[in-house]
């Protein structure tokens, strides 16, 4: 069995550990099981909640139990943020993405025993399952007594919410009371001794250890992650704006591929060791190729096309290169799908263009030029190609051979400068 703390710890996946000596300890000795919440806030997990859910597969991989919770009852209430209060979401709303994320997490981890790397099926739990029949006497009684107000109001958020004009409410409060409980509940049914999260949740996880050694003098522990944030130092997640999906119809396979592909040289080695099963010796070499060659951005390509293939599939990662290819290198355009078609084009700027319009015109509806007499002067030059294909004649229009998929066309100028003419509405060969 590996000592999957040491890998962790190398993989830049360790921030804060309760009592690192301990914990190695007891990965060494057998078995340790863990379990890791997600709160069902969107009806997605983000690129940001990826680092846990891969830190659990590591953990099954080694030989450990690995429990995912989805917060059915936490996501009701919402973590407090350090800026405003939460809005609250409908019972109907949460149960929703509840079931979503469900779906989401389970091709990340072995849930039925099937996968001969792992020992342990993991366990996928709801904690809305123990709160719902639990009253407020007894939560207040049972689990609330246990906790006191002065170490409560020292959490960041919560700090900080108190000395702003908002103040914080009663119910956003109470949140590590909830989480706590998770810890307690799934102690006493699992037998889970560590619980793992985000190095922001380092308050919330350390109130389960302490209700964990109230209630049943046991000693358990904690650990979390770096959290993982962009060139600008802020926060992958998706209360910043800038979130990377893991749902296919919230952020494409295209645009998830695309992402990875384009992340910045300082960045790519660090996440190559927190998302990826590369080794070592296959990370060094990559981290060469990035101070040696980085125009081949070679260990960009490695990161996209290894997430890409671990969340969308290996046959998704096929069709995005293959889409990459056709845009920016020799690939046919022609042979996309419809829907990877879509994804390709879907962040092109571009404009609505109809059959039998003048290329000249079309170049000034999608962006490419200013005027119609730049347009066919860049036309004359071979300054520009369709779907790959480049047009040399001044008083070319668009035909419907020229529309991929019925719907799109891809217009280039020069090497770089791409653009989308998008069929107006109305405007199919059955509505000419």
């Amino acid at each position: 069995m590996t000592n999957i703390f040491d890998e962790l710890q190398w993989r830049g996946a360790v921030a804060q550990s309760t009592d690192e000596t301990a914990l190695r300890e007891a990965f060494a000795e057998g078995v340790v099981t863990v379990y890791c919440g997600f709160d069902p806030t969107a009806p997605s997990l983000h690129f940001g909640n990826f680092v846990q859910l891969v830190a659990l597969r590591r953990m099954q991989r080694a030989g450990h139990r690995v429990i995912c919770l989805v917060g059915g009852s936490t996501g009701l209430i919402g973590d407090p943020k350090p800026t405003s209060e939460r809005v609250l979401r409908t019972k109907e709303a949460t149960a929703a993405n509840v079931t979503r994320i469900k779906d989401l997490v389970r091709p990340f981890l072995d849930f039925d025993g099937t996968d001969p790397a792992c020992a342990h099926p993991a366990i996928l739990v709801d904690n809305l399952d123990w709160t719902a029949p639990m009253s407020a006497l007894d939560f207040l009684r049972d689990i609330g007594k246990h906790f006191r107000v002065n170490q409560m109001i020292r959490k960041e958020a919560v700090a900080a919410r108190l000395e702003s004009q908002e103040g914080i409410s009663y119910t956003e409060f109470s949140y590590q009371l909830l989480q706590a409980l998770d810890y307690l509940e799934l102690h006493r049914t699992h037998g889970c001794v560590l619980q793992i999260g985000g190095s922001d949740q380092w308050g919330n996880i350390t109130a389960g250890v302490d209700l964990v050694h109230r209630v049943e003098g046991a000693t358990v522990h904690a650990m979390t992650s770096p959290l993982l944030t962009d060139s600008a130092g802020v926060k992958f997640g998706k209360s910043e704006g800038n979130a990377i999906w893991l749902s296919a119809d919230m952020t494409s396979p295209y645009a998830f591929y695309q992402y990875f592909l384009n992340i910045e040289d300082a960045s790519v080695v660090a996440l190559l060791k927190v998302f990826t099963d590369r080794s070592r010796e296959e990370i060094a070499a990559l981290e060469e190729a990035v101070a040696g060659e980085p125009f081949r951005r070679l260990a960009q390509k490695t990161l996209a096309a290894d997430m890409t293939t671990l969340v969308h599939g290996a046959a998704a990662t096929a069709a995005v290169q293959a889409a990459s290819e056709a845009l920016f290198g020799k690939g046919d355009l022609r042979t996309l799908d419809a829907a990877t078609l879509r994804d390709a084009t879907a962040e092109l700027p571009g404009g609505e263009v109809s059959e039998g319009m003048p290329l000249a015109e079309a170049l000034v509806a999608v962006g490419l030029v200013d005027s119609r007499n730049a347009a066919r002067r860049v036309i004359g030059e071979g300054g520009i190609s369709i779907n790959g294909a480049k047009v040399s004649e001044a008083e070319a229009t668009l035909t419907g051979d020229d529309f991929l998929q019925e719907s799109v066309v891809v217009v280039r100028r020069g090497r770089r400068s791409l653009a989308a003419g998008r069929r107006a509405p109305g405007t199919l060969p059955s509505d000419l």
